[in-house]
């Protein structure tokens, strides 16, 4: 019996590779363990999108590369973003490494395998073609530890090439996968009880674009929507420059699709934009973020922000920072502007300090989180579909869960007395309480579902 354990690192669409990696050696035999356990492979799936990614990644590496030294381990196979990246400088530094692979080898990946087992002779240490990989439905994915809500990848690679970004030589050209096997593999986590679908990508409003007829996320949005067991769609991962009111229209009328915009913004000022190739000014982005609201009844905004980045002076921050205090974001998240070597921005002038940099995320964040408490105590007697994920260990609250505008792992949750429900269901819950990022609430009872019928259960 072979046996193998996975370390996952990096974003939803990195986890959804490691996840399909591990289902394809499963399928030639492999046994997935924990990695407290002595196995024959440990599989590290890595991120290099940023500085902290990188470290994290290399971490991770010299952890498995102790364990092999230990006894703990056969071998160490590396995949992913650093490979594509970095693949010869890692073969040179970590001799230990049996095998690096990159991001076009995500459906080989169990023929490298075999390849080690077999010690045959010669075998390169590297494999990190030019990306092409593309999943389909075909490709299996271990989905053991799903639950009630699965990320599904619509596309792959980007083609934006923002001055700031090294993903389009990481993972390819932007290309998206057909309708028709998007809602295959949508429809085969409805029947393993999958109730949210989360669409990602590298920009999710791409999608399309490269396929014949151009079928766009908002026709793929209404197909899935008829997938008679999901019951929440959630999209991740958008761009102000596709936003427009035919998708605002699509999410408003079909009630599955939360009324939840992620859209990262990156910065507000003209010139910063114009530096990042955003390809979008700050009256565009101002106009979506009002169009959005006006459209979709209680949609709560997400976005991400990069503070620090060249040519960012005081004033400029200024500006985002009251950008920030003017739109009152419902979900915010900053970036420290990383200097990677390779983009465009890398040689720009007036590079900004790390420190600096720093102390600007800092006084976002807390500005935000000023914001978000606010918002939260407004949400106090309103009443939500809650989705129920695990048992709670906070006195007086059973169930933790997620309502409509909470995204898993990046936003808060929702704290439910639930006696009796369980875990991958759907309540109905009045808000009690709440703090900065959670909220907390009961279920109602069937007395007073009738009297909140009328209520909004998306939020």
């Amino acid at each position: 019996m072979k046996t193998f354990s996975s370390v996952r690192l990096g974003c939803p669409k990195n986890i959804i590779d490691s996840e399909v990696m591990e289902a394809l050696l499963e399928e030639r035999g492999w046994v997935l363990r924990p990695s407290s356990e002595y196995v024959d492979v440990i599989l590290v799936n890595t991120c290099a999108f940023i500085d902290e990614a990188k470290e994290e990644a290399v971490d991770e590496i010299l952890r498995a590369v102790e364990m092999k030294s230990q006894g703990r381990c056969g071998r160490v196979i590396v995949a992913g973003c650093l490979v594509q990246r970095y693949g010869p400088e890692l073969v040179r530094e970590l001799p230990e490494v049996d095998l690096f692979v990159g991001t076009d080898e995500v459906e080989r990946i169990a023929r490298h395998a075999a390849s080690l087992e077999a010690d045959i002779e010669e075998t390169p240490r590297l494999a990190a073609e030019s990306p092409r990989f593309l999943m389909t439905a075909k490709h299996p994915r271990n989905t053991a530890g799903v639950g009630s809500s699965a990320y599904i990848k619509i596309a792959e690679g980007c083609s934006n090439h923002c001055s700031y970004c090294v993903i389009p030589a990481l993972r390819g050209p932007f290309r998206s996968r057909p309708v028709e096997d998007i809602l295959e593999e949508a429809e085969g986590l409805a029947r393993k009880g999958v109730l949210e679908l989360i669409l990602v990508a590298q920009e999710t409003t791409c999608y399309g674009s490269d396929l014949p007829g151009r079928p766009g996320l908002a026709r793929l949005l209404e197909e899935l929507a008829a997938i008679e067991k999901i019951r929440w769609i959630r999209v991740l991962y958008t761009h102000p420059r596709r936003l427009d009111k035919g998708l605002f229209s699509v999410m408003a009328r079909e009630k599955k699709i939360c009324p939840y915009l992620d859209v990262p913004l990156q910065h507000i000022d003209d010139d910063i934009l114009r530096a990042m190739n955003r390809r979008c000014d700050s009256r565009r982005i101002r106009r979506v973020l009002e169009q959005a609201r006006e459209s979709i009844p209680g949609v709560a905004l997400r976005t991400s922000l990069i503070v620090g980045f060249p040519g960012e002076d005081r004033g400029r921050f200024r500006m985002l920072f009251d950008f920030v205090r003017e739109i009152r974001f419902d979900h915010l998240g900053v970036f420290r502007y990383s200097r990677e070597e390779g983009t465009v921005a890398a040689s720009m002038e007036k590079q900004v300090g790390k420190r600096t940099a720093e102390s600007r995320r800092n006084i976002i964040m807390s500005e935000q989180a000023r914001i978000s408490g606010e918002i939260n105590q407004a949400r106090r007697g309103s009443v939500y579909d809650v989705l129920l994920e695990e048992p709670s260990d906070i006195p007086g609250y059973t169930h933790i869960g997620r309502t409509p505008f909470q995204a898993p792992e990046i936003d808060g949750v929702t704290y439910v007395a639930a006696p009796g429900g369980a875990a991958g269901t759907i309540v109905r819950a009045v808000i009690t309480d709440a703090d900065t990022y959670d909220l907390f609430g009961r279920v109602l009872s069937p007395e007073e579902q009738g009297a909140f019928a009328g209520s909004n259960p998306r939020g």
